[in-house]
């Protein structure tokens, strides 16, 4: 017993040390720094919570509560902020150019499309830091094909990235939910669809996989998964940690995994320690939930499900949505499409990592359950794109279409916050629109010397809109319709 208690001993001594050196790490790291800001650190008691659903039951109720939020908004951070000609890019600064107060409706808050011929509705659930915003134009084209819509605003968003250090996944939910009992409500009977979009996505599937064991209600009529965080870096793990440590006095700045200027009306440029915690923990459960399901049920493991993912993504693991979702699905219900990178204007000296060695894997394995279609270049020769559409259980490419799109110049992939936004979206878009008095974060041409701009250099690269937008929504509407149709006639 001796032996084994000194190996024991010996096997956790490497350990220690290197603990000890990534904890002294972290503390510096906490010391100093930016200084934080109201939006940082002000805490909004009036934003829901688990705890509030007794007196929050119905989605009027949430928007009542919204309501008092956003006074509180006004009152804790727009009035502790500056304004004036220097802080036209601040949007906590009241009448700035990015003050998303100065136009209506305010898309950072929940929205509701109504429809008279109602086909269906659909629950639109955004990602973390984001806003009902990023998902309004394909709620939008929903509502346009007679169903009825919601956007839904997650818990601790829409108002100040301090919101993201006190939010948990049981809140949003408990948000999911309340979205969810309307519309099935206002459906009469029709299938409710749920899209998610980033940390969205697996809200809407512990929700489905809730309403399948018969906790909640109703089983959504399918599933559209845009950017999906089903799987997100381990060093996430940390996060809860750092955020115990935030609490020394001190050491506040570890509250936050990234602190930046605030100049995007409708989406944090802060994160939050506590949402990284946040995803990390929802992101597991599920993945463990799926493939339990998977392995003690023999008949439907989830609802139809549609996945929208480019093959290079900064944000969520793109391997992920095959291991821990799709590949432990039934065949024949779901499907996998993917935007791959421009390979004609690619450089592959100047590329860290090609996806192609994932691209290949996902087309040449014939032990897959879903249907694959690949959006990639007609050939190396030209921007022109094509679909490679794939079986389940094949590797034959049976048909291959070509679409009428092509990359625009200058544009090397898609990105994980670009795929739903159309091209002429007026604050993220391809072209600047006709406006002076509101803030444009699209495609911007700045160049000059590095450290002058308040814009990180790597924020300005990362693509915000997605040339084949059209094509999605195309995909959505046909796959709601298809998912509607089977729905009603079971």
């Amino acid at each position: 017993m001796a032996g084994l208690n000194r190996n024991h001993h010996l096997d956790k001594t490497p350990f220690l040390p290197g603990f000890i050196i990534a904890t002294l790490i972290v503390v510096l790291q906490g010391c100093g720094g930016t200084p934080l800001k109201p939006w940082h650190t002000e805490k909004l008691t009036e934003e829901f919570t688990e705890d509030k659903t007794d007196e929050v039951r119905s989605f009027d109720d949430y928007l009542q509560l919204e309501d008092r939020l956003y006074m509180q908004l006004d009152e804790k951070v727009y009035a502790q902020t500056e304004t004036g000609p220097k802080h036209q890019l601040d949007r906590y600064s009241s009448g700035s150019s990015a003050d998303p107060r100065k136009h209506a409706p305010d898309w950072n808050r929940s929205f509701e499309l109504k429809a008279d011929n109602l086909r269906g509705a659909v629950l639109l659930i955004h990602g973390m830091s984001d806003s009902p915003y990023s998902l309004r134009t394909l709620g939008r084209a929903l509502n346009d094909n007679g169903f009825w819509v919601v956007g839904m605003r997650m818990p601790g968003h829409g108002t100040a990235p301090s919101g993201l250090r006190h939010i948990s996944r049981h809140d949003m939910a408990a948000a999911v939910r309340i979205g969810m009992a309307h519309l099935d409500q206002k459906a009469n009977g029709k299938p409710v669809h749920m899209i998610g979009y980033s940390t969205g996505a697996p809200l809407a599937l512990e929700f489905a996989l809730d309403a399948l064991d018969g906790s909640t209600a109703p089983v959504p009529g399918s599933l559209i998964l845009i950017s999906p965080a089903i799987g997100i870096h381990r060093t996430a793990g940390f996060a809860s940690f750092k955020d115990w440590l935030s609490n020394i006095p001190g050491l506040d700045g570890l509250a936050y995994t990234q602190i930046q200027p605030e100049f995007d009306p409708y989406k944090y440029n802060s994160f939050a320690t506590n949402a990284a915690d946040v995803v990390h923990g929802l992101t597991r459960s599920v993945a463990g939930r799926v493939e339990q399901r998977a392995g003690s049920n023999p008949g439907i493991v989830l609802p139809p499900v549609l996945v929208f993912k480019s093959t290079v993504d900064a944000t969520v693991t793109t391997e992920a949505v095959v291991d821990n979702l799709l590949e432990h699905l039934k065949p024949d219900r779901h499907e996998l499409i993917l935007f791959d990178i421009n390979r004609y204007a690619a450089s592959y000296r100047l590329l860290v990592d090609d996806p192609a060695p994932l691209t290949d894997r996902v087309m040449d394995d014939d032990k897959l359950p879903f249907t694959v279609t690949l959006v990639t270049n007609q050939g190396p020769d030209t921007t022109r794109v094509i679909s490679k559409y794939k079986s389940p259980y094949s590797t034959d490419v049976s048909n291959s279409r070509q679409l009428a799109l092509s990359w625009p110049p200058g544009v090397i992939s898609l990105s994980h916050v670009a795929l739903p936004i159309a091209p002429d979206d007026p604050l993220y878009g391809q072209r600047m629109p006709n406006r002076e008095d509101f803030v444009f974060l699209g495609q911007l041409a700045i160049q000059g010397e590095r450290g002058l701009l308040t814009i990180p250099a790597d924020w300005l690269f990362r693509l915000r809109y997605n040339p084949f937008y059209d094509y999605l929504e195309h995909r959505m509407l046909d796959w709601v319709e298809k998912a509607n149709t089977q729905a009603l006639q079971q």
